[in-house]
């Protein structure tokens, strides 16, 4: 999949994933939905997102995350 609202800029935010150059990195916006934040309440926080970038923040971290193991605690 091709992210097109997601752009490293390793002279902004540490070179962390954002939305669309602005400094609001993906990290942010997924740990928001992740807190139980509806879109409409990003939207809020962060008047300058646009809903696709929400989505695709999300999307962004699904294949981050199947990208790698990831170490889990024992049942």
């Amino acid at each position: 999949m091709k992210f097109t609202r997601i752009t490293v800029n390793p002279q902004q935010m540490g070179g962390a994933p954002c939305i669309r150059g602005l400094r609001v990195p993906v990290a942010t916006v997924v740990g928001m939905v992740a807190d139980g934040m509806s879109e409409a309440e990003i939207l809020k926080a962060y008047p300058d997102l646009a809903l696709a970038d929400i989505h695709e923040a999300l999307q962004y971290a699904a294949e981050a995350v199947r990208e790698r193991e990831l170490p889990l605690a024992a049942p």
